[in-house]
């Protein structure tokens, strides 16, 4: 993992991870993706850690993928482009498999990559001064990694119009929409999100892997399919807590 590209930091139970490419507005390159990625992984296999903080430095919380990193590959080289995006499609995917619950802490731009991945978290906290949005079509590229994140977030006909006007939108709206908890001015984000990371640390880590887990499996799931997976969860963690008693 790239200690450059991304900050690392325990307080208690609660691990920050902070993007730290702020000259870029932490737009995504290959190197601070991996360590994104890395990063998801390690505090999830931490015991110590029960809850996740994601934010950025500077000015930006992520300004999406970088798009210069790319920009004079030949045919020869669309391997690199593949593997790239292998990596960008683990990453989007998984803040909803981790255990731990992670948080956003979102400060000016979050923009396409950037966008999915504050969205991406189990709950986010924006800033007063939030840009959010998906403008990749207006530089001849497709939101492909980040659409189903959206999509599943928002009804379909807003959704379409973030992706296909690139129309970027504000905290008030971004709250009105349900794409963040909470808004807060932009120096309290980090706070507002150790706020709600501290919450979840309280909880027993069993219990809230469980919940976090059981929670995306129903989404997806057929309303008899989804009772039964909360029916066995139901008696797993009474059983849990008899054991503890």
């Amino acid at each position: 993992m790239s200690e450059d590209v991304l900050k690392i930091e325990d307080r208690g139970a609660i691990r920050i991870l902070s993007m730290n490419r702020p000259d870029k507005l932490n737009a995504l390159d290959t190197a601070l993706t991996q360590a994104l990625l890395d990063g998801f992984q390690a505090a999830d296999a931490d015991d110590a850690i029960r809850a996740v903080v994601l934010t950025g430095e500077g000015r930006a919380f992520c300004a999406g993928a970088d798009l210069g990193e790319f920009k004079d590959l030949t045919p020869a080289d669309q391997h690199k482009v593949l593997r790239r995006a292998d990596l960008t499609c683990r990453t989007q995917a998984i803040l909803q498999k981790l255990s731990k619950p992670v948080v956003s802490a979102i400060r000016g731009a979050a923009v396409g990559g950037g966008a999915g991945l504050a969205i991406g978290c189990d709950m986010a906290v924006a800033g007063d001064d939030l840009r959010f949005g998906y403008p990749e079509l207006k530089h001849d590229i497709v939101p492909a990694l980040v659409m189903t994140g959206l999509q599943r977030q928002l009804g379909r006909k807003i959704a379409f119009e973030l992706i296909s006007c690139g129309r970027l939108i504000g905290a008030p709206e971004a709250l009105s929409l349900g794409l963040v908890n909470r808004v807060v001015p932009a120096s309290d984000v980090l706070e507002a999100a150790l706020e709600i990371a501290a919450a979840w640390a309280r909880s027993h880590p069993l219990a809230m892997g469980a919940a976090k887990s059981l929670f995306y499996r129903v989404a997806d799931l057929p309303y008899d399919a989804a009772m039964a997976a909360g029916r066995d969860v139901n008696a797993l963690m009474r059983g849990f807590r008899k054991e503890r008693a």
